[in-house]
């Protein structure tokens, strides 16, 4: 989504500047988190691009010593290492939440997942083939039951178990970035941390438009082969997909999405799933929680829930790409076909 999302927010600085009182728009860009951030905002406040800039990626620096499973160093390192227990507020705000999305998903959406991740090959130190003779030994290592918070220590009922954010983080940073620039005076903006994007003010009553991918196999370069423009107006956006992490073995296709259920990756005909929420952190969650449960059940999920809306793609048995909107996301969304 990267690519196409610059594209827009370069044609709205083009066309927005003149007509805002002197008011400039700012682009501030670059690598994070092993992927990209855009960050896109009305000029206010007394403090230069450049100050913006460096108290940004200080917040990223912090998140990732936190959070990141590729720091050794970070809190949630430690964690997995076993050669700590304790927390700092980031990790305990992102791990509640994650209890919570866990419960309103029944157990799709499932922060301890890493050893089913890295034993079929995706993640750091993940091994090249699963067997599945050590399925039940890697089970008794997964669900969020078995980890708890004792103050600010966590506590894992299994030293081997092991922690990933890494479906949620992204969504997270998007939120922390929002709360910075609100902190210093800036209403107007819009980040996107990774494909996850998060609004803030209304862009002049026309609201900020993002896009979502097409989800084909072969599409890896984000906003070449868009599927549908949205429009967010202090809402925030998250899709998950199959159709870029793959690995084909023996003929079989399979994804990195894990079903914390089954121990297995997912193989159901639901491509792709955006969410749309007022914070990113939800959006990000809720849409792999999609990914996991499937179409139908994904539906279910969407419209149990009044705080967070969707759009889905699946493929018929034909391999035609069908989508499907809830009540309330129909008026932000254009499908491009």
């Amino acid at each position: 989504m990267g690519r196409y999302l610059i594209l827009l927010i370069t044609a709205f600085v083009l066309t927005s500047c003149a007509g805002n009182k002197g008011k400039n728009f700012y682009i501030i860009d670059g690598f994070t988190q092993g992927t990209t951030y855009h960050v896109v905002y009305k000029e206010s406040g007394d403090k230069s691009i450049d100050e913006v800039r460096k108290e940004i990626e200080l917040l990223f620096l912090k998140i990732d010593n936190s959070l990141s499973i590729y720091n050794d160093t970070s809190v949630i390192s430690l964690i997995n290492q076993n050669l700590s227990n304790e927390t700092d507020t980031m990790f305990r705000e992102l791990f509640l939440k994650s209890k919570e999305v866990w419960e309103k998903s029944r157990g799709a959406f499932d922060i301890t997942i890493g050893p089913l991740v890295k034993a079929w090959g995706f993640g750091p130190d993940a091994t090249a083939r699963f067997k599945a003779e050590k399925l039940d030994s890697l089970m008794s290592l997964v669900g969020m039951s078995k980890v708890y918070l004792d103050g600010t220590k966590l506590i894992k009922e299994k030293p081997s178990m092991y922690i990933d954010m890494n479906a949620i983080a992204q969504g997270y940073t998007v939120d922390m970035v929002i709360g910075y620039l609100r902190s210093v005076g800036i209403d107007d903006c819009l980040v996107e941390v990774g494909g996850e994007v998060r609004s803030s003010g209304n862009k002049s009553g026309k609201g900020w438009k993002v896009g979502v991918d097409r989800p084909a196999d072969g599409n890896f370069i984000p906003g070449v082969d868009m599927e549908a423009i949205v429009t967010l107006n202090n809402k925030s956006l998250a899709t998950s997909g199959n159709y870029r992490k793959f690995y084909v073995e023996d003929g079989i296709k399979y994804s990195h999405t894990i079903n914390p259920c089954t121990g297995y990756p997912v193989r159901h005909t639901l491509l792709s799933a955006t969410i749309i929420a007022d914070d990113c952190t939800t959006a990000d969650a809720f849409a792999t929680a999609c990914m996991v449960v499937g179409k139908d059940s994904a539906i279910a999920l969407i419209e149990g829930y009044d705080f967070i809306d969707g759009y889905l793609i699946w493929s018929d048995k034909d391999g035609k790409m069908i989508t499907w909107v809830s009540d309330k996301a129909k008026a932000l969304i254009e499908e491009r076909k």
